[in-house]
């Protein structure tokens, strides 16, 4: 039924599609890129219901001033723009740090289980957005930097121990697999 639950991702891709028109354009988007103040207007009552929006709109005009001059680059010029360099090589080893660590691989289970380790590491990966996401602004990103590799370094110790006891405790391998959703969670909160 494999053929069935990948299937799922592209049927929602599907009704997003059809309903996208439906949907207005962002504010910030029909204001600071495309100058339509009407639109902006329009599109943020159509969203947000109606009400006085005059502190948002005069902050998105306030932004608009402070990046006039400023040339809005694409995907291409951006990657081709040394100043960037840094950080899309720090954000780059920070994905490909995740995705090449063979954690899941390391658990040392049964084919039987594996379709619900993939849900797990799902569901790790969304609990993390929704955590990091509701903690960032009250802790800032140093912290949760610091803290989900500190975390990470500890979950990989304890990994480790679990890996090796494996052999020995068959319910060892059930930790790791825990232990591989907590590295996940920590890994999205952190980094």
């Amino acid at each position: 039924m494999w053929n069935v639950l990948l299937s799922f991702s592209g049927l929602v891709a599907l009704i997003q599609l059809l309903f996208l028109p439906f949907f207005p354009e962002s504010p910030p988007y029909l204001l600071l890129q495309k100058g339509d103040k009407a639109g902006c207007l329009k599109a943020m009552k159509q969203l947000w219901g109606e009400g006085n929006y005059h502190t948002e709109f005069d902050d998105m005009l306030k932004e608009k001033a402070v990046t006039k001059g400023t040339k809005i680059m694409n995907v291409l010029e951006v990657l081709k723009e040394p100043s960037v360099y840094p950080q899309l090589s720090t954000m780059l080893l920070l994905l490909l740090s995740l995705q090449l660590c063979g954690l899941s691989a390391t658990a040392n289970l049964q084919e039987s289980i594996i379709p619900y380790v993939a849900l797990g590491v799902a569901i790790s990966e969304l609990i993390s957005i929704i955590f990091c996401s509701s903690i960032i602004d009250r802790f800032g990103r140093r912290i949760l930097l610091w803290g989900g590799y500190l975390l990470m370094a500890l979950i990989l110790v304890l990994l480790e121990t679990s890996l090796l006891l494996s052999d020995q405790f068959l319910w060892m391998r059930y930790c790791s697999v825990v232990l591989i959703f907590l590295f996940i969670i920590a890994y999205g909160i952190g980094p």
